[in-house]
């Protein structure tokens, strides 16, 4: 009853949105993208007139692709709205992850936090040599020269890797736009940040690339009252996913996708 009263005030509202797994397309395993998250996000700054959204990140990164669409929708609804984004990471925000923080307007950390890896990877297999001793015989057939780019059944060949580090050299380069133009004048000028390296806790905060340390709920009742509330979003999957997806899920996917996250150690 009393929220039908026009003259009392109502306690500020934060919305909470998690962003945590890997980043990639289409349904696999737990990953983000945006087909998923678009309707977690457009609620979150559109139900209940927030004050703010808080970003709880951890992910080790994923597509660069999906990563820029994610990003790109919150800030588009943060300025459309103007309401203020505020992220906060929790194990690691690394690559994707940190391109996903850094769509927020401050980044706060534990001392703990792995944050950047601003710069792009590409890993694979080579099976040329295996197929060769079995006797298998490669036939590949293309209308253009590149269509077989960096065929893992064949000999890797120095024009393919040319190429191939030409377009990471793109994508990095648009990476290094995004967070320049997000952190802006906060990011330390004395160490290059784009080399692909990660930093832990202070001393991410001391290099710009985050705002300091500090926890969702402390933060938040301090930057809006003690009697802020918060409303959690989240991604929500069905009992087939939750416990059988990961059963039919692909072994390869299974195993990038814990490579990601053991390069930071977890």
């Amino acid at each position: 009853m009393i929220r039908w009263l026009p003259f009392i005030k109502k306690a500020p509202l934060v919305a909470v949105v998690r962003l945590s797994g890997t980043i990639a397309s289409g349904a696999r395993g737990l990953s983000l993208n945006d087909a998923v998250l678009e309707p977690v996000i457009e609620k979150a700054f559109r139900r209940g007139k927030p004050v703010a959204v808080a970003l709880v990140v951890n992910s080790p990164g994923g597509s660069p692709a999906q990563s820029s669409l994610i990003a790109g929708r919150i800030r588009r609804l943060a300025d459309e709205k103007s309401i203020p984004v505020y992220a906060f990471v929790e194990d690691v925000a690394a690559s994707g992850g940190y391109y996903l923080a850094t769509a927020a307007d401050e980044i706060w950390l534990d001392e703990h936090s792995i944050v950047g890896s601003v710069g792009v990877i590409s890993a694979g297999f080579g099976f040329s040599e295996l197929i060769a001793r079995y006797g298998i015989e490669r036939r590949v057939h293309t209308a253009g020269r590149s269509k077989s780019l960096l065929d893992p059944f064949q000999p890797e060949k120095a024009d393919d890797v040319k190429r191939l580090k030409a377009l990471q050299e793109q994508i990095h380069g648009g990476f290094i736009r995004h967070v320049t133009a997000r952190r802006g004048a906060r990011l330390a000028e004395d160490q290059d940040l784009f080399t692909g390296d990660v930093w832990i806790g202070m001393e991410a905060v001391r290099l710009g690339l985050a705002d300091g340390v500090a926890h969702l709920i402390p933060k938040m009742k301090e930057l809006f009252g003690d009697k802020v509330k918060f409303a959690q979003y989240g991604m929500r999957r069905s009992l087939f996913q939750r416990f059988g997806a990961r059963m039919l899920g692909s072994v390869v996917d299974e195993i990038e996708e814990r490579a990601l996250w053991a390069r930071f150690g977890l």
